[in-house]
């Protein structure tokens, strides 16, 4: 089986390194020349790995035309480029190919998730299946192989059941799953959640303050997803529990990095003057925050978190207006 890991940075070199060191036929395509050179030629990834040194047998092109003889396509971009690259790649597609998912969030328009996004832009004839590939890893510890577990979510089982195979050795456990709306509403909405943890910590709050935060946040988590379709035990899960867990707790994460500059100045402006990284939890606030009204499910978290992004509400008075909230039962969905 040939695998095409489209996206040179972080996550897609480290599951093409996973592939490469189960003996798999994969390449890297990327657009960024700095980076597939330093793959090629010094067996390294510079700018995201600093001192790493990646698979020998890893190869890197730029050249698009590699995914016309792919089995498998794994798409490693973030979610504002799904739509362009499966437009890009489409064309080129010969044979049914299985598409991995591999971004967390949604579409910055419609508010789509990303196997949808694919499926509306790979044509049905070429398409076997999409299969996401998500949980609760970072990139900066599967490159240096570090233990991790994941899923590969689709409503297609044996395909999924391929990427299981092709993935898992002895650092990468990859579990299957069938509910796809559960999962990929639990990773993308961890990553605003993320935000709201790396606020709280600049802010000055402690281990108790977070661990209200995360356990609150698996609870609207599950509100949310369930109002969309998924199931409610998928959020005890990889792609629910442990996704947040490790997205709100880890320096690894952009999301809770960029909270905490947040809270650090108690003031949002300093992200958008200063940001030059994909930072996923900013816009899924947004899409939440607005499919959440429109549905009328109540975000107490997500409305706050967006209220300090988007409408620049001090987080200081968003932490106090979360504790003031009318007073309830805990197991309230």
């Amino acid at each position: 089986m040939k695998t095409v890991v489209i996206g040179s940075g972080s996550w897609g070199t480290g599951l093409a390194q996973v592939l490469c060191d189960n003996k798999k036929d994969v390449i890297i395509y990327g657009n960024c020349e700095s980076e597939i050179n330093d793959i090629e030629q010094n067996h390294r990834n510079s700018k995201f790995f600093d001192d790493v040194e990646i698979n020998p047998e890893l190869h890197a092109t730029m050249d698009i035309n590699v995914v016309k003889d792919a089995d498998m396509i794994v798409l490693s971009v973030p979610t504002i480029a799904i739509e362009s690259v499966c437009r890009q790649i489409n064309p080129l597609i010969k044979e049914k190919t299985i598409i991995v998912n591999a971004s967390k969030g949604f579409h910055p328009e419609t508010f789509e998730r990303m196997s949808c996004v694919i499926r509306n832009n790979i044509s049905e004839e070429k398409l076997s299946s999409v299969v996401s590939l998500i949980g609760p890893s970072h990139a900066e510890e599967v490159v240096i192989r570090m233990l991790t577990t994941i899923c590969a979510v689709s409503l297609n089982e044996e395909d999924a059941k391929t990427v299981q195979q092709e993935f898992s050795n002895n650092y990468l456990r990859v579990y299957t799953g069938t509910d796809e709306i559960g999962s990929e509403v639990g990773v993308a909405l961890k990553n605003a959640i993320a935000v709201a943890s790396g606020v709280l910590y600049g802010l000055g709050y402690g281990d108790n303050t977070r661990a209200a935060l995360i356990t609150r946040g698996l609870m609207e988590m599950t509100r949310f997803g369930i109002a969309m379709g998924g199931k409610q035990e998928t959020f005890m899960g990889l792609t629910g529990m442990g996704d947040l867990i490790v997205t709100c707790t880890s320096k690894h994460s952009r999301n809770f990095q960029a909270g905490y500059e947040i809270g650090k100045a108690d003031d949002a402006q300093i992200f958008w003057d200063t940001n030059t990284k994909t930072v996923e939890g900013v816009r899924t606030a947004k899409a939440v925050h607005e499919l959440a009204a429109k549905m009328n499910i109540e975000m107490p978290i997500i409305t706050q978190i967006y209220e300090v992004l988007y409408e620049g509400k001090k987080p200081s008075e968003s932490a106090v207006d979360l504790m003031m909230r009318d007073l309830k039962s805990e197991m309230n969905l």
